[in-house]
């Protein structure tokens, strides 16, 4: 008999091209493995060495994709071993395995941030951003780069000095991302924001000075172009009437004083938005209360007509004061008006009734920019017209 016939199988270890090893961000999918070979109707069985990458512990033929898992903070691989085998005839011939590995990259996490509000030209607070995975990476990008921070840039962000030249408050949204890089793929974290608010500068426009006389009611309107700037002052003559500090408008009554008296005004503007308070440069003037001038009282004069008055001279508590005075009838042969002492003059009266001229003397104190005028006095001049006789024509009688 002849010896019996062997059947030789090929050997199944030649795989037709490597499997090569992928790492993916959590929650990405996985690329599909296809297992092939140089012998038509190999088997690839497979083992997993970490199923917490989302990939079961063993399985038979091509792995299809599956969503990668990470539960850490860390990157995680599986190993996957791959064996070929080949049956025919109940006769299994196993080639040599081959391994490749998954990795799955955690997705990376920022920190909350607390927003910052500041006033225009400070310093901010430095930024230090932190996440659960090491070695995250943090892009950001900036709403309002006018604030003098960059549009966009990567890490943490020092501190920097704060602008706002306008006259409301800015604010920047920072976006925050994080991105973690393992064996060049990168994977981004949910965005983190918060906000840097600049406030404008408080500011209030130079008020004039001021003039005003004894008595009289007094405000000082106080402006700005920063609208919500509130304002403080000072006062460094509470003589005045005015109290020693307040806050807003200026308004009251000057004081009666003897002489001129002058105060300075000190006022600090001041603009607060979410509790941080800005204050910018103050501005001062003057409020001069003038005195108020008086004039003594005047005899009231009568005389006939023809005769010559006696001249007036008038007087009062301040000097410099200047006298103005009406006449109410120009008849007497005084002016309707005058400033000054009133020199002597001839009465008139050419009418046969009494003339009673009222003559009404005002003190004024003249200053820069304003006079302060007192209580006005009066007095009298009463001429008496001339006696007539009418005399009739001569007559000549008989004695008896």
């Amino acid at each position: 008999r002849p010896p019996p016939r062997s059947t030789l199988f090929p050997y199944t270890t030649l795989f037709r091209s490597p499997v090569t090893s992928q790492t993916v961000c959590r929650n990405s999918s996985t690329a599909a493995v296809t297992f092939s070979g140089a012998v038509p109707g190999t088997v690839y069985n497979w083992t997993n060495t970490n199923t917490a990458i989302g990939l079961a512990a063993s399985g038979t033929g091509n792995i299809a994709s599956f969503v990668g898992q990470n539960a850490g903070t860390a990157p995680i691989s599986g190993t996957i071993t791959v064996t070929p085998s080949y049956t025919n005839n109940g006769v299994t011939c196993t080639g040599a395995s081959t391994s490749f590995t998954i990795t799955i990259n955690p997705t990376p996490t920022v920190s909350a941030v607390p927003a910052q509000v500041l006033c225009n030209g400070a310093a901010t607070t430095a930024v230090t951003f932190s996440g659960t995975v090491p070695g995250t990476t943090f892009n950001w990008t900036n709403s309002a780069p006018s604030i003098g921070l960059a549009a966009s840039g990567s890490g943490n962000i020092g501190s920097f000095t704060a602008v706002n030249t306008g006259g409301a408050p800015v604010i920047a949204t920072i976006t925050v991302t994080p991105v973690f890089t393992n064996n060049g793929v990168s994977c981004s974290g949910s965005t983190a924001s918060f906000t840097i608010t600049v406030n404008p500068t408080a500011q209030v426009n130079q008020p004039a000075d001021v003039i005003t006389c004894g008595g009289a009611p007094t405000s000082v309107t106080l402006t700005t172009a920063t609208p919500g700037t509130t304002y403080s002052w000072t006062n460094s003559n509470p003589a005045i009437g005015l109290a020693a500090s307040g806050t807003g408008n200026i308004s009251f009554i000057a004081a009666t004083v003897a002489v001129q008296t002058v105060a300075t005004v000190t006022v600090t503007p001041n603009y607060t938005n979410s509790g941080v308070s800005c204050p910018g440069t103050p501005r001062t003037f003057t409020i001069t209360v003038n005195p108020l001038p008086t004039v003594n009282p005047v005899g009231n004069q009568t005389n006939c007509s023809g005769e010559g008055t006696v001249a007036v001279t008038f007087t009062g508590s301040l000097p410099g004061t200047v006298f103005n005075w009406t006449n109410n009838n120009a008849s007497i042969g005084l002016a309707a008006s005058g400033t000054g002492n009133i020199n002597s003059f001839i009465t008139q009266n050419t009418t046969p009734n009494i003339q009673v001229a009222t003559v009404t003397v005002t003190p004024v104190f003249n200053v820069t920019g304003g006079s302060c005028s007192g209580t006005p006095i009066t007095f009298t001049f009463t001429v008496y017209p001339r006696p007539l006789v009418n005399v009739g024509p001569d007559i000549a009688i008989c004695q008896n």
